[in-house]
Order: C-alpha cells, then sequence, then structure tokens
C-alpha cells in the first residue's frame, strides 16, 4: 500500500501549484551521508519542524533537521495560507474540557502563536504577502448566532477587540453572495504565501546555523537516533515534526492523529475589478461547514480556494472539478472561469481538534494534529519544542495535558470510520 509521502506526488519534487510556481528561489539542501551528530534532531521540514531547529539554533544548540522530501513538501507549502488567531477548536471547548485557567493558558499560547509568524516574517525579511484580515462566514441561520454568541464570548472573558460581528442583511456589504446568514470578520487575522513563508524558515534556520538535509526520508527513529537509508544522525534530543506524513514510522504518535486530504484550485487572473466583486477587501474568508470552504484573492486577483476532502492515501483523478463544484455553489457567476492550478495535500486531524504534544521517550518530543491551524500553530508548537529541551517546561506541560485520545478502528479501520463520520456530519450541512 503506498504511503501518504509517495502516493501522489514525485518524491523529491515540490508538487505542481501556483504557490511553486510564485515562490521564487528555492534553495537545494543536501541529502544525509553517513553518521552525523547534533544536540537535536528535528524530523520534518514543515512549520513545527523549522520553527524549532530556528529557535534551537538561535540558543546555540547544534541541530540536524532530516526532511524526506523538499522544506515546505508537505502541508506548509500546500495549504489555504490563512493565518489565524486562536486554537482550532472553539475556546468553550476547552474551558468544558480542561477548565478555564488552562483553557486561559492555551488562548494566550494560539494568541501569541499569531504574534510570533508575524514577528518572524518581518525580522527574517521573509517576502510571503502577509495581509490583514480574515473572515467566517456562516453556512446555517444558527451558525450565525453561534459565532456571534462566541464573539461576545471572547471580547469578555478574553480581551478581543478586533472583532465584527456581520448580520446577514450585511453580508452583500462583504461578499459577491447571498449563500451566508452573517459572519465574523477578525483583524488579527491574516492571509500569505505559504510556501514562502516555511522557505523564509528554512533560510532563517540554515543562518542561524542549522544544518538542513532534504531527500533524506527517515526509516527509523529510536531514543537518541535518527536513520535514513544512507545515513544517521545520534543526538541527545529528537524531535518529531512530520503531522499527516508519518506513514506508520512512530505508531505513539499515529494513534492520536489521523491523516486527510484537502484539496486546492486557483482561478485565472479576474482582474481587480471583478475580483472586488467577489471578496470586497483584502481578507480571506472560511464557512461554517463541517468539511469547510476557505478562499482568498491572490496579489494577481486570482481566486484561490479549498474545499473537499478525502480520506485514503490517493487523491481523486479530478481536482479541480471537486474544488470547482464547491467554488460554483457559492460563487455561480464565476462558472466560466478557467481554474490553471489544482492540487491536493494531506494534514493531520485530532479528535478533538486539539493539537497532541506528546514525549515519546526520555529523548524524543513529538509535535502534530495541528487539525487545520498548523500556521500558527505548528510555528508555535516548535518554538515550545524548542523551549522545553532547553528546560522551560511551562508552556509545553499546558498543552501536553490536552486530553488527546487515540483514534478508534486500530490500524485498519481508522480511516473508514472516520470516512463515515464526515459523510455523516458533511449531510447535516444539507439539511
Amino acid at each position: 500500500m503506498a504511503g501518504y509521502l509517495t502516493a501522489n506526488d514525485t518524491p523529491g519534487r515540490h508538487p505542481s501549484s501556483w504557490y511553486t510556481d510564485t515562490a521564487g528561489e528555492m534553495p537545494d539542501h543536501p541529502s544525509l551521508a553517513g553518521e552525523s551528530r547534533a544536540d537535536v534532531c528535528v524530523v520534518g521540514g514543515g512549520y513545527a519542524g523549522l520553527s524549532a531547529a530556528l529557535h534551537l539554533a538561535e540558543r546555540g544548540f547544534s541541530v540536524a533537521l532530516v526532511e524526506a522530501n523538499r522544506i515546505g513538501w508537505g502541508a506548509s507549502g500546500r495549504n489555504g495560507g490563512q493565518l489565524g488567531t486562536g486554537p482550532r477548536a472553539d475556546i468553550r471547548v476547552y474551558e468544558a474540557k480542561i477548565g478555564r485557567d488552562d483553557a486561559r493558558k492555551v488562548w494566550g499560547i494560539a494568541l501569541a502563536a499569531n504574534r510570533l509568524v508575524r514577528d518572524l516574517i518581518a525580522r527574517h525579511a521573509i517576502d510571503c504577502d502577509l495581509t490583514d484580515g480574515g473572515m467566517e462566514a456562516a453556512w446555517k441561520s444558527d451558525h450565525a448566532a453561534e459565532i456571534a454568541n462566541y464573539a461576545e464570548h471572547v471580547a469578555r472573558h478574553y480581551g478581543r477587540d478586533d472583532l465584527t460581528v456581520i448580520p446577514r442583511e450585511a453580508m452583500g456589504d462583504w461578499l459577491g453572495t447571498q449563500r451566508y446568514h452573517g459572519g465574523l470578520h477578525e483583524g488579527l487575522y491574516a492571509h500569505l504565501h505559504p510556501l514562502r513563508l516555511a522557505l523564509g524558515l528554512g533560510r532563517a534556520a540554515a543562518a542561524a546555523g542549522a544544518r538542513i538535509f532534504e531527500q533524506s526520508r527517515v526509516t527509523r527513529v529510536s531514543p537518541g537516533r535518527v536513520e535514513t537509508a544512507q545515513g544517521a544522525v545520534s543526538a541527545d534530543h529528537v524531535i518529531l515534526a512530520m503531522n499527516g506524513y508519518l506513514d506508520g514510522l512512530v505508531p505513539a504518535v499515529q494513534a492520536r492523529s489521523m491523516p486527510i486530504n484537502n484539496f486546492i484550485a486557483v482561478t485565472e487572473p479576474l482582474g481587480k475589478a471583478r475580483a472586488q466583486e467577489i471578496i470586497k477587501g483584502p481578507f480571506c474568508v472560511s464557512d461554517t461547514k463541517f468539511v469547510l470552504n476557505y478562499y482568498r484573492m491572490t496579489p494577481d486577483h486570482r481566486l484561490l480556494w479549498g474545499g473537499g476532502e478525502s480520506y485514503g492515501a490517493r487523491f481523486p483523478a479530478d481536482i479541480a472539478g471537486l474544488v470547482r463544484s464547491k467554488m460554483l455553489e457559492i460563487f455561480p457567476q464565476l462558472s466560466g472561469v478557467k481554474l490553471t492550478h489544482a492540487w491536493g495535500g494531506t494534514l493531520a486531524i485530532t479528535a478533538p481538534r486539539m493539537p497532541a504534544f506528546q514525549r515519546i521517550d526520555a529523548q524524543t518530543l513529538a509535535v502534530s494534529g495541528w487539525s487545520g491551524s498548523g500556521i500558527h500553530m505548528a510555528t508555535m508548537g516548535g518554538q515550545i519544542a524548542a523551549e522545553a529541551i532547553a528546560g522551560q517546561m511551562e508552556r509545553w506541560d499546558v498543552m501536553a495535558r490536552l486530553p488527546i485520545p487515540a483514534f478508534p478502528g486500530g490500524d485498519w479501520f481508522r480511516a473508514p470510520l472516520l470516512a463515515l463520520a464526515m459523510t455523516w456530519y458533511s449531510l447535516r450541512d444539507r439539511m
């Protein structure tokens, strides 16, 4: 059976996408060969791994980062580019599960994660088209009420003052569709070019002294040692940051996260005037469908649209057709517009949509399960793992206390059970 690392893409090459076409220079790093030694070995070249490597190198640790393909090859270079502000699950869910005190700490970490990404972009001069503003659009009328209640809750209890609740009758001033029942605009939300962000973090980590090895798929992880087909790294500490691309390498991590595929397509340039008729401002959008739509305009006035999921390793044959159907459901006026790019990628979710911070053994930490909030939360996860290795455990301990159960069904039945659950919730969206 093909794994997620090899089922859909050419090993060692970034997948064809609008991001790849507009990424600019993509530096090559050598493959791991022979025996190497480091204070810390990081496995995975996405946001979490790159952030961990950068922050550890800046603290003076010797760091080796090992990536199976290329920096930003996975979800970090393929996602919708939306920079969030909070944890993926509603903070009220956290309050119910872990209590108000720990929920407030998680909220602080998530908000700091948004600032961290912004600070890294500024400090390392990463050109990634960072643009402020985001909207959550209500798919149903009861979703609109939930959004308004959420805004009131976080304004009152968490001091958020950047939120604007949009009633249904005003949605036409924001979007060129009548499909939604209301919305919430967040000023701290933002959007960006995700692959350029990943490449920029890679350049920053290398400049700080981290050694990056690409096209070096890990075949075995044991305490203090990471092995590939051509080499190995011995280290005092190991950080696992592979998210949806574990492919059975570390069962203790994979048991608590589930890989799912998501899909994106990009239109031909619409022109400034037509683009502003679709999204009437510089903000990005996501909606409240269970399998949500998320979309935004690119700097050259293309509509970049994410939507649809699948639950096995293989992508569907017609990604563009799948995404187009989602787009036209909301903006039928785009029926004659061509799609120039379409691609898929794999992320990892946890059952409660909370990230999983795990200590696998005395020398090994793992961070995963970003559940669609990876730009800010994975970047923060890497920083928190770096802090833990440096002996600062406060934020690690908060995140490691989150209750992340194993998915039911074992290796054989987890994906079919997830597909059944997703199908049920998707049917609810149509009711």
